[in-house]
């Protein structure tokens, strides 16, 4: 039984557009997805299996000033999680630690500020 002010699971993490979630439930979400994973990159697909999963997809969003629609997330092997962005024709991998989140940002999001805390 968690005691008040104790991180749950994910559903009860639910990050209020804007804020940022306390170290304990970083730690907690980090912990979900990455049970069961010894090494870095066995932790690095537990994370980019909880962002692929949760991160509401497609979204629009504006980089270089320009605006992007990112359509779906991708693991470049051994290396990072990437956000799949089109315009037009054109396509682009870019990491999604970089990636600027419009607002309001869509659901999913606190699994991408779970990677930044774990810390590629």
């Amino acid at each position: 039984m968690k005691k008040d002010g104790e991180p749950g699971d994910a559903t009860d993490i639910v990050m209020a557009m804007g804020k940022q979630l306390s170290e304990a439930q970083l730690d907690e979400l980090v912990t979900q997805a990455t049970v069961d994973a010894y090494s870095d990159e066995e932790q690095l697909d537990g994370l980019y299996t909880m962002i692929a999963e949760h991160l509401d997809v497609p979204f629009k969003t504006v980089l270089l000033g320009v605006e992007v629609t990112v359509k779906k997330i991708g693991l470049l092997p051994g290396s990072q999680i990437v956000a799949i962005c089109t315009r037009g024709r054109y396509r682009q991998a870019i990491g999604i630690l970089d990636l600027p989140l419009p607002a309001p940002a869509p659901e999913g999001t606190e699994w991408i500020q779970a990677y930044r805390h774990w810390g590629p």
